[in-house]
C-alpha cells in the first residue's frame, strides 16, 4: 500500500537541507529570535478518508508561570481528560471523513487485550514533540504497532504536548500551542507534524481555537 503521507515527509527533509545550507552560508549566525512561528499545517485528511485512525491521550500539559494557572495544571488528570475530550470532539465534528478512535475507546481496547496491549496513558509520547524525530524508537514503536493493529487501522494521531503561553500582544489571555504528529505504525515513522496555535480568554477557548486551526476553511 502506498503511504499517503510519504510525500510530506520528503518535503520536510528537503526543506531542512535548504535551511541548513542557508545557515552555513551565513557563517553560522544565530537565527532571528523574533521570527514568526511557522503556520499550522492542515490535517492530511485526504489520505486518511475512510480509515480508522487512533487518537492517543495527551500526556503533557504545561503553562508559563506568568499565567498563574497552578491550580489548572495541578489537577493533571482532570486537565488531560478535558483536553482529550476537546480534541476528539472537534476532530469528529470537523473531519467526519475519518473514523477517529479516541482515547476512551483506546483504553477499552487495551483493557480487553491485556497484557498484549500497552496502557494508552503510559506510552510516553511527549518526546515526539521534538521536531527532529522521524523514526519512532522502541518500545513505543512496538506498542503503537500492537495497539493500532487492535484498532484495525494503520495511523495514529498523537497530541504530543500542550503548552499555554502569554501572548506578546493583543487582548487574549493565553496562547495554546498543541504539538501534533501523525505516525504510520506499520513502519514506525512520523509522516506529518505541526504545532496548532490558538488564542483565547481562557485555556479551553485557546485550545479549541488551536484544534480548529488544523482544519482551515471551516468556521
Amino acid at each position: 500500500m502506498t503511504n499517503p503521507l510519504k510525500h510530506n515527509y520528503f518535503v520536510r527533509r528537503a526543506s531542512s537541507v535548504v535551511a541548513l545550507g542557508a545557515l552555513l552560508s551565513c557563517g553560522g549566525k544565530k537565527p532571528d529570535q523574533n521570527v514568526s512561528p511557522k503556520p499550522t499545517a492542515p490535517l492530511p485528511t485526504a489520505g486518511l478518508a475512510g480509515q480508522r485512525v487512533a487518537v492517543t491521550p495527551l500526556e503533557l500539559v504545561a503553562a508559563e508561570d506568568t499565567l498563574h494557572w497552578d491550580a489548572l495544571i495541578a489537577d493533571r488528570r482532570a486537565t488531560l481528560d478535558k483536553c482529550d475530550s476537546i480534541i476528539h470532539t472537534l476532530l469528529i465534528a470537523r473531519t467526519p471523513e475519518v473514523t477517529w478512535v479516541g482515547p476512551a475507546e483506546l483504553r477499552r481496547i487495551a483493557r480487553r487485550a491485556v497484557p498484549i496491549a500497552a496502557d494508552p496513558d503510559q506510552l510516553g509520547t511527549a518526546f515526539l514533540r521534538a521536531g527532529n524525530i522521524i523514526q519512532v524508537p522502541d518500545p513505543l514503536r512496538y506498542q503503537l504497532r500492537t495497539l493500532i493493529g487492535l484498532v484495525g487501522g494503520r495511523y495514529a494521531l498523537i497530541p504530543a504536548g500542550l503548552v499555554f503561553r502569554r501572548p506578546t500582544a493583543g487582548t487574549a489571555v493565553a496562547t495554546a500551542e498543541l504539538s501534533v504528529v501523525m505516525i504510520d505504525s506499520r513502519i514506525g515513522r512520523v509522516g506529518w507534524r505541526t504545532i496548532a496555535r490558538g488564542e483565547g480568554p481562557d485555556a479551553w477557548t485557546a485550545l479549541t481555537r488551536a484544534v480548529k486551526s488544523l482544519t482551515p476553511g471551516l468556521p
